[in-house]
């Protein structure tokens, strides 16, 4: 009779607990706004800002420190805003990715959501399961790692009558245990959250961050010519501080963290209702440059369904005996692909396997389960292992065909009894997906553990055009070119791998489903766990895919192309604007004796140039067909060309406004209203392939920069914290602006063409 401690719970039961102590969660901490925005006032780009508003209130320049207080105020608030909407996408997300348990409930084992576990309810544990709550070992032994709630490295063994938390991962064995603690309960007193805010940038932002270096370094350089000049003429250097300030401020990237954050929690929230979650933000950003995929054959190129092509019995004892011994040596609590085809060939064959005395489920160190029915110890598992138990196994099998599929061997008390050949069906869609992979100049590698042979036949057939070789023909001289497959693969090889290809200079992929999978999934650019990967490989990768086959990865290199996009138009256009801002004020400077910009004209100037900026992670953009690459020096030299551009028209429009002695101040409004209008074309310029006319950007940037234009226009009009100037001049100034624009694109469009 069975123990009554392994009997569990009765639904009816699990439900009476569940109203009396609620779900197996904790609301995650409200997201505290204040803290947040206080947050942002303590960063590099807020010192800047807030050195620069003491500057203006020890000058006494009132209006100017409004404006630059409003500005910090802003950036900070924007910030706060932008977190909390992101913080939000992945709130949502991470109630998606809720680890399934499987439990006991009516005396039936079944799979359920870990929110809805109960005190009391009997759960089984295996190796690769993150905890969902609190339980007591009822039998079985596992080996626990606690450094999630300890710290601790050191995995820790728990047997029967031992206390394992929740949040904690089971490294090895397997075990039978009793839900003593749930939710807020719980020693760690929180859902289980698969969601990695990962804290380390990805490779865009760390270029982008570069980008901001080189813009301080050319403030540095033209503040140090503006300072000697102003010196060699004997002007006072102290009333120019103000200007040389703003100048930094231009520079600072105030929206850039939103840019980021409202691009990536847009494109997150779009993968997630394409069958796609995202737990760590850079896989997306990481997923434009991504150039070499190693791919899981099984349930990923094939389907996760595997079928029993073939079996022999090579024992004495009838068919039907044998295939009912076998068949209680497969795990019923949780069934692997392997047990499910087995048991499925069973039922068709009309076979009911035999209910064990005993069962000890499979694990990689012993390479077997094992059951024991009566006087028969029955051990199923791979031919490679079990031919070490039966020294004669190789010699009984001779006349199988081990090629034809993947082979699980039976042992009846020790003896080879008979042989499973099983072949995983092809996905329907895997060829075409390859294709297009291929087409966007990827190069897939397929990773099986079925023998050469058997994975060059599944190459073939999903067309994969190279060599399939043994993973112990693999080193670092092998040419990645060459090859379609690496057969005989195990899962702690494949961390090697990765870290190979990323020394060769690849932007690795990786999917992968299982416990020894997490490593590689962890170190890879883009690591995709699978639809039914273990809890821990779920943890370790930054893409978790909600449906099988390949289709959901190409959705994932779509929103990475995207989100590149977006990136590398915040960038072109940060670099122009600031560069063409600076370079035009130093040689107005220089050449007029006069900065022909006013002081609040330059504050507005910057706020409005932010407000687009940040729009611009949510602009339309065009998918490439291959890897992106961060070309430093080639992304300067189209962001500088475009400035000098600008300011080469720019200076000759003030030349020519000067010449015809007009007004310092009216100059200078028209000076503002030119900056402003060729800040949004360069928007528009740098966001296309196409000629900017041709192209329209998403309605958010739109809005934003037609609000930006006619505030623009009014407070040069009405003569608001800048002098008043006429519709004529106004005029001049849009037709001036606009015919830069079409000159400019004309040279520029084609050199992004053939980028």
């Amino acid at each position: 009779m069975e123990n009554k401690e392994l009997q569990g719970l009765t639904q009816s039961q699990a439900e009476e607990r569940l109203k009396k102590d609620g779900l197996n969660e904790v609301p995650e901490p409200e997201f505290n706004f204040l803290k947040e925005f206080m947050s942002k006032l303590w960063n590099l780009s807020a010192w800047i800002l807030e050195a620069a508003l003491l500057l203006e209130c020890i000058l006494g320049k009132w209006i100017q420190s409004l404006f630059v207080l409003l500005m910090l105020l802003f950036a900070a608030f924007n910030g706060a805003t932008q977190k909390k909407k992101s913080r939000r996408v992945l709130n949502t997300i991470s109630h998606e990715l809720t680890p399934s348990v499987s439990v006991k409930r009516d005396g039936k084992w079944q799979q359920i959501n870990s929110k809805f576990l109960a005190v009391g309810d009997l759960i089984s544990l295996k190796r690769g399961d993150v905890l969902a709550a609190d339980v007591k070992i009822a039998q079985g032994q596992i080996t626990v790692d606690e450094s999630s709630i300890t710290g601790e490295s050191k995995a820790i063994k728990k047997s029967v009558g031992a206390t394992a938390y929740a949040g904690t991962t089971v490294v090895d064995g397997d075990a039978l245990a009793t839900v003593v603690a749930t939710g807020s309960n719980s020693r760690s007193g929180k859902t289980i959250n698969l969601i990695n805010n990962s804290a380390a940038p990805g490779h865009l932002q760390q270029l982008l961050t570069r980008i901001i270096y080189y813009l301080c370094l050319l403030d540095g350089v033209l503040t140090l010519i503006l300072v000697i000049a102003a010196l060699i003429r004997g002007q006072n250097v102290i009333e120019m501080l103000p200007f040389l300030a703003m100048m930094f401020i231009a520079s600072i990237p105030v929206a850039m963290p939103s840019t980021f954050a409202l691009s990536n929690s847009f494109e997150a929230t779009r993968l997630s209702k394409e069958g796609v979650l995202t737990s760590d933000l850079t896989g997306i950003q990481d997923a434009a440059n991504l150039n070499l995929l190693l791919l899981d054959k099984t349930g990923t190129i094939t389907e996760n369904k595997t079928s029993i092509s073939h079996w022999d019995n090579l024992s004495k004892l009838p068919n039907q005996e044998v295939l009912a011994l076998a068949g209680a040596a497969t795990d019923k609590r949780s069934p692997s692909i392997i047990d499910n085809a087995i048991d499925d060939y069973l039922k068709e064959k009309g076979v009911a396997p035999d209910t064990p005395k005993k069962f000890i489920p499979f694990t990689s160190d012993t390479g077997y389960s094992m059951a024991e029915v009566g006087d028969y110890n029955i051990k199923l598992g791979s031919f490679k292992q079990l031919s070490l138990i039966d020294k004669n196994a190789e010699e009984e099998a001779k006349g199988i065909d081990f090629t034809a599929g993947r082979s699980v061997a039976v042992l009846i008390n020790d003896r080879l009894a008979g042989v499973f050949i099983l072949r995983d069906k092809v996905r329907s869609d895997s060829k075409k997906a390859l294709e297009e992979l291929k087409r966007r100049g990827i190069k897939p590698i397929m990773l099986t553990g079925d023998n050469r042979r058997t994975a060059e036949a599944v190459a073939k057939e999903v067309g994969l055009t190279g060599k399939v070789i043994s993973i112990h023909d693999f080193n670092k001289n092998t040419d990645v070119n060459d090859l379609a497959g690496i057969a005989d693969v195990l899962p702690e090889d494949k961390l090697n791998m990765v870290k190979l290809f990323q020394q060769d200079g690849y932007i690795v992929g990786m999917t992968g489903d299982g416990v020894n999978d997490a490593p590689a999934l962890k170190q890879a650019e883009v690591g995709i766990a699978v639809s039914n990967a273990a809890d821990v490989a779920k943890r370790s990768g930054k893409m978790v895919l909600l449906e099988d086959g390949l289709s959901p990865i190409v959705k994932i290199l779509d929103a990475g192309h995207r989100v590149y996009q977006r990136m590398t138009t915040w960038s072109l256009t940060k670099l122009s604007r600031t560069a063409e801002l600076t370079m035009l004020l130093t040689f107005g400077y220089l050449c007029f004796n006069y900065i022909p910009m006013a002081l609040n004209a330059m504050v507005i100037y910057t706020i409005m140039n932010n407000m687009v900026t940040m729009m611009i992670g949510t602009d339309n953009t065009h998918i490439t067909y291959k890897p992106e690459s961060w070309n430093m020096l080639k992304l300067a030299k189209i962001a500088f060309s475009l400035a000098a551009g600008w300011t080469a028209i720019g200076f000759g429009f003030v030349w020519y406004l000067v010449s015809r002695n007009y007004a310092q101040g009216t100059v200078s409004t028209m000076v503002y209203v030119y900056l402003v209008l060729s800040a949004m074309l360069i928007v528009l310029i740098t966001r296309t392939r196409k000629f900017f006319w041709q192209s329209a950007p998403s309605k958010s940037v739109a809005i934003v920069q037609v609000i930006d234009v006619l505030l623009t226009f009014a407070l040069a009009l009405l003569g608001l914290a800048m002098t008043q100037i006429s519709f004529a001049n106004l005029g001049l100034t849009i037709i001036v602006a606009l015919l830069a624009a079409v000159v400019i694109d004309l040279f520029y469009q084609p050199i992004m063409k053939n980028k």
